[in-house]
């Protein structure tokens, strides 16, 4: 009985965790909402994953959140990169992972140097993350 007890604390602290991360998420893009400067940008399915939609709630002085739903779970090794797409390369804008639903949020930073970002895309990337895209698209910014 200790065992089960302890077993089902862990997973309730799991799940509070998981709750605590996405009403950190929520509060964010309500906070960036109140701006009148923020925009959304929607996202699409490309590629290997045209089911795949995904939202950037953008701004330009206090960064984003991405809110990506329907992309399929990622070999080991590997990770959905964000990029800022605007004048010269594509930036990066962090790695995440989905859940098991193939949903996913991911705070973005503002670009550095307040460099204006026109779109965002999603590519399938090793873990640890590159410089520039190398792996296929699976969002990009909705036209």
């Amino acid at each position: 009985m200790a065992r089960e007890l302890a077993a089902t604390r862990q997973r309730m602290q799991r799940e509070v965790a998981d709750l605590n991360d996405a009403l950190a998420a929520y509060r964010s893009a309500a906070d960036l909402l109140r701006d009148p400067t923020t925009r959304v940008v929607m996202l699409r399915g490309v590629g290997p994953s045209p089911g795949a939609t995904g939202r950037v709630i953008w701004n330009q002085a206090a960064g984003g959140q991405l809110f990506a739903a329907n992309l399929p779970s990622v070999p080991q090794g590997k990770a959905y990169v964000l990029w800022m797409i605007g004048a010269g390369s594509p930036r990066p804008a962090g790695v995440f992972r989905v859940d098991a639903e193939g949903r996913a949020t991911h705070h973005v930073a503002p670009a550095e140097g307040g460099e204006p970002v026109e779109a965002f895309a999603v590519t399938l990337e090793p873990e640890r993350g590159v410089p520039a895209p190398t792996g296929p698209r699976v969002l990009a910014s909705a036209k």
